[in-house]
């Protein structure tokens, strides 16, 4: 049965203003994006995590000195340098799902800024003692415990 409102051959709601356009909400036009940059660090991960599994392997049981030498080693540092920048991505585009979905109004907008600068803080930090350790096995000097 066709509704007296619409004219025949017409889609049922056609004349109806979208509740996005009311809202100005609009569409955000990067879901697919998003969707597609969370599921290529997933699989990155799932290499590089293998990868961090065999080098925690190879650590245990090491003195410092030639724990030390195994993490500067660049067959190793570049791969844990790779898997630290997959991993905060992730973690990023993770958690900005969750405040998306849940946190609305200027607190989302404040955690969105806040999981940005945690995801970048996180690997810089962790970046910055991989290359810490890989320059100074490559130039023969000594890493500082800070003990």
């Amino acid at each position: 049965m066709r509704s007296p409102l619409h004219k025949s051959g017409e889609e049922f709601g056609a004349d109806r203003t979208p509740l996005k356009t009311i809202r100005h909400l609009g569409s955000a036009k990067s879901g697919t994006e998003h969707f597609i940059q969370q599921r290529l660090t997933a699989l990155a991960n799932m290499v590089l995590v293998i990868v961090l599994a065999v080098v925690a392997i190879m650590l245990s049981g090491r003195d410092y000195a030639s724990a030390v030498a195994l993490v500067g080693s660049p067959w190793v540092a570049v791969p844990l340098g790779l898997a630290i920048i997959s991993v905060a991505v992730h973690m990023k585009l993770g958690i900005q799902v969750v405040i998306e979905d849940y946190v609305h109004g200027g607190m989302g907008i404040v955690l969105m800024l806040l999981n940005t600068f945690f995801a970048v803080a996180i690997a810089a930090t962790a970046i910055f003692a991989i290359v810490k350790i890989m320059l100074a096995v490559l130039t023969g000097g000594s890493v500082e415990t800070g003990a």
